[in-house]
């Protein structure tokens, strides 16, 4: 899967549909598509289906998860934006296979903005550290095997405390990891096409909830109601801008030039 199919034609067009929806004030939070009104995804393909990103764009539909929910956490006038700022970000061609790999591992152990902050106890640190380790060796290449995502997911479970902040932290190492288990899971099902997709798409949301308990870890980590919301709205804007910036970072693929040769 490339973006937008190779297609610059494809990327004008749903760059120009949302830009649309922005200048009529359409884009609203709550829900998918109605009346045509909608959010982030509703307003791109006119629908609630996060795999329809995958058939119309060539996004995977994990990354249409994280737009979905990040744009549910911004503020409204930066909620109007980010349609036009994710798809602009995306570069016809690209790859975009490793970025919800990227995202979550930044998300778990980046030392200013990933959930570790948040932990209470070395067997809580140790059980995000896990999952990160996991996720640094997946995007440098190595496979791990689906039985290692369960077993950490199991350490996650077994760790959260009553805190709230530390819990939510675990939160998002527990689904960090189930998106992971479910994506090997679905991979190795070559022989039930259906069941593999069914697997992921039911795990995609994963991704997304990993991101929502971040934003809510470090809500809970303030003292103060109001400090607490502006902490949570916060955590959204770092993440739209790190999902922005993995998003541009990924180049045209060899197939993708090889194509345009071809044309």
């Amino acid at each position: 899967m490339i973006a937008y199919h190779g297609s610059e034609a494809i990327k004008a067009k749903y760059l120009a549909r949302v830009r649309l929806h922005r200048e009529a004030d359409e884009i609203i939070h709550g829900f998918y598509w109605k009346d045509g009104k909608g959010c982030a995804v509703g307003c791109t393909i006119h629908s609630g289906s996060h795999a329809a990103y995958e058939t119309e764009l060539g996004i995977p539909q994990a990354i249409a998860r994280l737009e979905d929910g990040i744009f549910e956490g911004l503020s409204n006038g930066d909620a109007k934006l980010f349609p036009e700022q994710f798809l602009t970000a995306i570069n016809v061609g690209a790859d975009l296979t490793g970025v919800a790999d990227k995202f979550l591992h930044w998300l778990l152990v980046d030392p200013s903005d990933g959930v570790m902050r948040y932990a209470r106890t070395d067997d809580q640190r140790r059980a995000i550290e896990r999952v990160g380790d996991f996720y640094a060796r997946k995007i440098a290449g190595e496979e791990i095997e689906r039985q290692e995502w369960i077993s950490a997911r199991e350490n996650c479970w077994s760790v959260r405390a009553a805190a709230y902040a530390a819990a939510y932290a675990a939160d998002a190492a527990d689904a960090a990891a189930a998106y992971a288990a479910a994506y090997a899971d679905a991979a190795d099902a070559a022989d039930a096409a259906a069941y593999a997709a069914a697997a992921y798409a039911a795990y995609a949301a994963a991704a997304a909830y990993a991101a929502y308990a971040a934003a809510y870890a470090a809500a809970d980590a303030s003292a103060y109601a109001a400090d607490a919301a502006e902490a949570r709205l916060s955590a959204r804007k770092k993440q739209r801008d790190k999902l922005l910036s993995l998003l541009s970072e990924c180049g045209e693929t060899e197939e993708a030039q090889l194509a345009k040769i071809g044309d």
